[in-house]
């Protein structure tokens, strides 16, 4: 019997890598993509080559697209990455405020669209009916392309706007992070074996590749470690009470 086969869209994060995890606990024989889209934070790029070695896969396709091209976010243009600087990582309810009206400049137009649809072309041509996609709508940064809606959607457009999909070789997109906090995302990676050194989430590191520690992926980062109990093992720039 043919294994089964899915594309994963891998940054290097801790979603996306614990995303990977799971499927490839759940059997799947894993087709890992990873965008290289001109980010400031471009370092994820090289730790999602070693996070992605360490799982294993059977093929790692990194695609080269400049989006700094379009602009339009702090990440892929000189725009400052906001800062947080009154958190308080002692307080487990912290929580990043949010609105459909408030959307942070690290948002990058259509990322997830392009995205999956880069996925989707690479899981059609290989005969692929499932791709996972790290997505989390409860701590994160307020992306509307992150909620759930957002992903069926994009389900919908997959199964009528291919080959494949109006052959009857229905396309389907797996969330499995969705309604997962942070800590509940790193304790079920710590279960199934992820390292979680060689992921990278700052969006704003130095030339040493050390997280800024105060940017909202870093804050995020650091609230989910301290709901597990653990110290997040990656290096900061600045000094982090994780106790």
């Amino acid at each position: 019997m043919a294994a089964k086969k899915t594309v994963v869209l891998a940054s290097g994060g801790i979603d996306s890598t614990t995303t990977l995890a799971i499927a490839r606990s759940e059997g799947y024989e894993v087709y890992a993509l990873t965008i290289d889209y001109g980010q400031r934070h471009r370092r994820e790029v090289q730790m999602a080559r070693r996070a992605i070695d360490a799982l294993g896969v059977k093929k790692h396709l990194i695609i080269p697209l400049d989006l700094r091209l379009i602009g339009g976010s702090a990440l892929t243009t000189t725009e400052k990455v906001p800062k947080t600087s009154d958190y308080k990582l002692k307080n487990s309810k912290f929580k990043i405020q949010n609105s459909k009206l408030n959307i942070p400049p690290t948002y990058v137009p259509a990322r997830n669209t392009i995205f999956l649809a880069l996925a989707l072309a690479w899981a059609e041509s290989l005969n692929i009916n499932d791709i996972f996609i790290g997505v989390n709508a409860i701590d994160y940064s307020g992306y509307p392309d992150c909620r759930p809606e957002y992903i069926r959607a994009f389900e919908r457009m997959a199964n009528l706007g291919t080959k494949a999909g109006v052959s009857g070789s229905r396309f389907h997109i797996h969330i499995p992070l969705i309604s997962f906090t942070k800590g509940e995302i790193i304790k079920t990676g710590i279960a199934l074996g992820v390292d979680y050194s060689l992921t990278h989430s700052c969006y704003d590191p130095d030339k040493k590749g050390r997280a800024c520690g105060r940017c909202d992926s870093c804050v995020l980062r650091l609230k989910g470690f301290r709901e597990v109990g653990i110290p997040d093992p990656v290096e900061y720039q600045i000094k982090i009470k994780q106790d």
